[in-house]
């Protein structure tokens, strides 16, 4: 019987209406980066197609779900840039896009099926289903469920019932062929011993995912599935329930699917959540940009052109389509996303750039008290770090020489550069450094050149120890600019320590 929260059947679509997408995941720890590609094709194949992005969650598992991950979620998406036009806080015709908040619906499904004949009570415990199991593969054949309780008479299901045993639903996959065409990789067809009955509802009366997912594909009147290729398997079993809620009139159309290829880690391993590298924080961390981070994701499975790599997201939604997505797995490779990143970082222009910089000029990632920083300094240095970072969290170690009193120290720095000879270079460098015209960066280029010829030293070896000495390290930032913004009495007082502590 129906009740107030029983399913209603979709609206008709117009033909040729846009496609309408979703992302749907669990709230269970942090974001990984195959989820987010996930999201990136659904949202780029909406946007492209002027379709709809419909974002749900899907929180039926109250053991693993939780708030905070929830929140994440949404602040994942929101950083990202990837908007949705159904689904938490911003609503729509199909709410709630809470799965918890949808239990009572599901419910009313599971008896349409039961009342129907598309599902029935399966009593067998997992001790009996396992046996059963490791019987089939000892015999080579199938090991999935046997049918066991698919036509129990009303004798044996009282007989079950008096016992006391719990059941689950199960849905009655019909003894049918099922084939149907991937989006990604074409034609796919399933034999009916590869496709048992499989359980919907648990004997607590929870549902599971083989149940809410296609369900709320249905009454949310998704047209295209992109997942990922892990969940191949669950495609056919969904197809059949797909046509049992047609017929109950549920829905009206099974959705096109395209399983999206796998992302490969380290030793060519499905990366997985577990992974350090997975981490969608791990990135926002070291300072990725949401743009570069999502160019180089969108490469995993998909190619703008053969000679480009680099893109905005506006040409990536201009050039997405599904079709050009490859079914082969796709390795993520850290070395190259770093290097698109850096890509990005230089596309800003230096007032976005200086902006997206702030968060790791500021406590915990400032290694300098926060009244020592000189955003005059900061400004003019901006420009030539801009051209020098792989990821935005790289500036603090390039620019905390400007605000401190003295540059921090790295020894391995310190016994790389200042070798025998070192002291006498540095005198000659100050002495010259000390006269020099400060107006810009070429005449202390100037000075530390001449100052390395009087040693018979070429300018690379030169400035080794002057950079040492000024900013603590071998590498960094420009160093004659780097010079000129830390300026003259600055840059004379740290030659001056370097050399006492040469002994000179």
């Amino acid at each position: 019987m129906a009740n107030a929260n029983s399913p209603k059947l979709p609206a008709p679509r117009e033909q040729g209406a846009p496609p309408r997408v979703r992302f749907c995941p669990s709230p269970t720890g942090n974001p990984h980066v195959g989820l987010v590609r996930t999201a990136l094709f659904n949202w780029a194949f909406a946007r492209h197609s002027g379709g709809t992005m419909v974002f749900r969650i899907e929180d039926t598992d109250a053991a693993r779900d939780s708030e905070e991950s929830y929140a994440q979620l949404l602040d994942a998406m929101r950083w990202l840039g990837l908007d949705w036009d159904e689904g938490p806080e911003t609503g729509g015709p199909h709410a709630p896009y809470r799965q918890s908040q949808r239990m009572d619906l599901y419910r009313d499904v599971a008896d349409r099926l039961l009342a129907g004949g598309y599902a029935y009570h399966c009593y067998c415990s997992p001790e009996e289903l396992e046996v059963r199991r490791e019987a089939a593969r000892a015999a080579g054949r199938p090991s999935g469920y046997d049918g066991h309780c698919r036509e129990l008479t009303a004798e044996q299901v009282a007989a079950y019932e008096a016992e006391g045993r719990p059941a689950i639903v199960r849905f009655r996959v019909p003894d049918e062929t099922i084939t149907f065409t991937d989006l990604v990789r074409g034609e796919l067809t399933f034999t009916p011993e590869n496709v048992p009955d499989y359980g919907i509802v648990r004997a607590n009366g929870a549902p599971l995912y083989t149940l809410v997912n296609p369900v709320d594909d249905a009454l949310m009147e998704i047209t295209h599935v992109l997942r990922g290729e892990d969940l191949l398997s669950s495609t056919p079993r969904q197809i059949a329930l797909y046509k049992a809620l047609i017929e109950l009139g549920l829905a009206k159309d099974i959705p096109a699917f395209g399983h999206l290829p796998y992302v490969m880690g380290e030793g060519n391993k499905k990366l997985s959540k577990r992974d350090p590298q997975a981490s969608l924080n791990l990135y926002r961390e070291r300072g990725f940009l949401p743009e570069g981070l999502l160019n180089y994701l969108s490469l995993l499975g998909w190619s703008f052109s053969a000679d480009q790599d680099v893109f905005s997201v506006a040409e990536l939604v201009e050039k997405f389509d599904i079709a050009d997505v490859n079914a082969n797995p796709a390795r993520f490779d850290l070395k190259k996303a770093e290097a698109i990143n850096a890509d990005h970082i230089r596309r800003l222009d230096v007032k976005a750039f200086t902006e997206a910089c702030e968060p790791w000029l500021r406590a915990p990632y400032a290694n300098w008290e926060p009244e020592r920083f000189d955003r005059a300094a900061w400004e003019a240095i901006a420009p030539y770090a801009q051209t020098r970072l792989t990821v935005l969290s790289d500036i603090t170690a390039n620019v905390d020489f400007l605000f401190r009193d003295a540059p921090v120290e790295d020894e391995a720095s310190w016994a790389k550069a200042m070798k025998p000879g070192a002291a006498e270079l540095l005198a000659t460098a100050r002495e010259k450094l000390g006269a020099a015209d400060w107006a810009g960066p070429e005449p202390l280029k100037e000075a530390v050149l001449a100052a390395g010829e009087v040693h018979g030293l070429k300018l690379g070896k030169a400035q080794a120890p002057v950079r040492v000495a000024v900013t603590g390290r071998t590498v960094g930032l420009p160093l004659f600019e780097s010079l000129e913004v830390l300026g003259r009495e600055k840059t004379l007082a740290r030659i001056d320590a370097a050399l006492a502590r040469l002994g000179n």
